[in-house]
């Protein structure tokens, strides 16, 4: 990167970082630290929970997944503006009338006291593993772009975010989530401006090339339970993820609890709901417009360009020179194709268009082939090298094509977007662990001060904590499914123990404690044996049902056990 880039990169991060600390100055008691003093509007909510979604996995990951596999991750999104009122009806006038600090202190009043450390414990163990990975997820990226060591980088982005969040707490989470998610959507779409310029055909003749190699694919109506990413899928499993995600995880229940009133909590999640789609359908038709870009302009072989280059030196030089070669051909004869097909398009001969559209569907499988026999090659050379570079896709592009200035700005988005979901987890685990473990089971009679202090230090502590894991995990086959696989193996018992409390009242503690338990097992059973079954019964289904799953499991061994104890006690 340039000078340019260096100075646009440290001074949006420095500049960010300062403000936040600036703007919540001061000493704080523990409403103040927690729930921001119930101060924020509902467009710095809305703000402020777009961005802890808005993860640097988001900008990272899905620009290379809509180059890989299209629009059709959007689908996921579909059920999230149905999940938001729901929350906004029924959820979040509960915490408002306790007066809570986190979500699971409502679930001690419902049921008892082991229920509501059970689900602040799952959240824990999810979100404590889950911060991890939104740290490394871009630091490994990064470290590659630029050059830098990994743990360094790793370091770096973790001490920032514990600073300032540490400082101000919930307000200063929230108040620099507002500048961070204006350098987020601000720099992408100025990226998505620029990759417009840069194409070499008309805006109508990308649209073609897209839709003619099923980028532009948003709707899948097929119904499968191990797809990921369809209508159904989207509008009944990925409901439940964020109906757990958004109305029991606390990182996100934190940013409405500080708004100054339920109706400005409520319009800032019903902002989130309508505006969440929208953002995700720019990110992703850039990814599009990405691939179609590098259908005129050759790519690299594969995007990690540290494993190539390791390649290069290494004894297999020759073997990965010939690939190279072939690539090119393969390229140069999908580029004349494309041309071709465009003609064609443009004179309307269907017939023609369709023999293109296939041509290029068999080069697309043959370019693919060789990209395989290079990952082949970087296995030989280093056993333990990574091949999977769908995350590289973006970033990549950024690096060879952007010009100075705008290359330190996308770099500063990535950054942005570590820091906001980061310091949002952090200071949700500090709050759990001070409210729901410490205050509650631990030094149940102490000053308010006290407490302030020991959210502080176990924020501290939680952000050490997701530094080390960082430092020691490694990547998973894509960053953002990962994040989604994470909670979707706890969302759902959480969720199923929030239902239960708000719709079955004749349910008791002990019934539901025992059957979160057992859903609890059954998705972990369900996950390590998906795709092989158990017992002569095969399944194979995508983790979104993960959810759905846990939370009816959750509502049928809990009635099930109550009518039991009923049952035995003779009533």
């Amino acid at each position: 990167m340039s000078a340019l880039d260096w100075i646009v990169l440290f001074g949006t991060l420095g500049t960010i970082a300062i403000y936040g600390i600036y703007q919540t100055r001061g000493k704080k008691n523990l409403d103040a630290y927690l729930r921001g003093g119930n101060s924020m509007n509902w467009w710095t909510i809305g703000l402020s929970i777009m961005a802890t979604q808005a993860s640097a996995i988001t900008f990272l990951s899905t620009p290379g997944q809509a180059y890989e596999s299209g629009m059709g991750f959007i689908q996921f999104y579909f059920g999230l503006p149905l999940a938001m009122i729901i929350i906004s009806i029924f959820f979040i006038p509960i915490y408002y009338k306790l007066k809570v600090y986190t979500a699971y202190e409502y679930l001690e009043n419902r049921f008892d006291l082991k229920t509501r450390t059970l689900a602040a414990l799952l959240f824990i163990v999810q979100r404590g593993l889950a911060s991890g990975i939104t740290i490394y997820a871009p630091a490994i990226i990064l470290s590659t772009l630029l050059g830098w060591n990994l743990t360094w980088t790793v370091i770096f982005i973790g001490v920032v975010v514990i600073i300032y969040t540490v400082s101000g707490g919930t307000k200063a989470v929230s108040i620099t989530q507002k500048q961070q998610m204006a350098v987020m959507m601000g720099g992408m779409i100025l990226a998505g401006i620029i990759v417009l310029n840069l194409l070499p055909v008309s805006f109508t003749e990308a649209l073609h090339v897209a839709g003619k190699m099923e980028k532009l694919r948003i709707v899948n109506l097929e119904f499968d339970p191990s797809d990921r990413y369809n209508v159904w899928s989207g509008m009944t499993a990925a409901v439940f993820l964020f109906l757990s995600y958004f109305g029991a995880d606390q990182s996100q229940v934190q940013r409405y609890l500080s708004g100054q009133t339920l109706s400005q909590s409520r319009m800032g999640l019903i902002m989130n709901g309508f505006l969440k789609i929208p953002m995700q359908f720019i990110i992703l038709f850039i990814g599009v417009m990405v691939f179609v870009f590098y259908q005129f302009y050759q790519p690299p072989v594969v995007f990690n360009m540290v494993q190539t280059e390791k390649l290069k030196e290494s004894e297999f030089s020759d073997d990965f020179a010939a690939l190279e070669n072939r690539y090119t051909e393969n390229f140069e004869q999908s580029k004349a194709e494309y041309l071709s097909m465009l003609e064609a398009i443009e004179r309307g001969n269907e017939e023609n268009t369709s023999a293109f559209r296939a041509k290029l569907h068999s080069l697309k499988q043959e370019q693919e082939g060789i990209r395989d026999e290079v990952k082949e090659l970087i296995v030989k050379n280093d056993p333990v090298a990574e091949t999977r570079d769908t995350d590289y896709v973006f970033m990549r592009f950024v690096m060879d094509h952007l010009p100075q200035g705008i290359v330190g700005l996308l770099f500063a988005v990535i950054f942005s977007a570590a820091m906001s979901s980061s310091a949002s987890e952090l200071n949700s685990l500090g709050s759990t662990t001070t409210i729901d473990l410490y205050k509650r089971s631990v030094k149940k009679e102490a000053t308010d001060n006290h407490y302030v202090i020991s959210s502080k230090l176990f924020t501290a502590l939680w952000g050490a904590g997701a530094i080390l894991f960082a430092i020691y995990a490694s990547l998973f086959e894509n960053l953002i499914q990962a994040v989604n696989l994470l909670g979707s193996l706890f969302y759902g018992t959480i969720l199923g123990i929030f239902i239960v409390g708000f719709l079955m009242k004749w349910i008791k503690g002990q019934g539901v404690f025992i059957a979160a338990l057992l859903s609890q097992a059954l998705i972990l059973l369900i996950h390590f044996k998906n795709g092989e079954g158990l017992g002569g019964f095969h399944w194979d289904i995508g983790f979104l049902w993960y959810n759905a799953i846990g939370c009816l499991s959750v509502m049928v061994f809990a009635v099930l056990i109550q009518s039991g104890v009923k049952l035995f006690q003779g009533k």
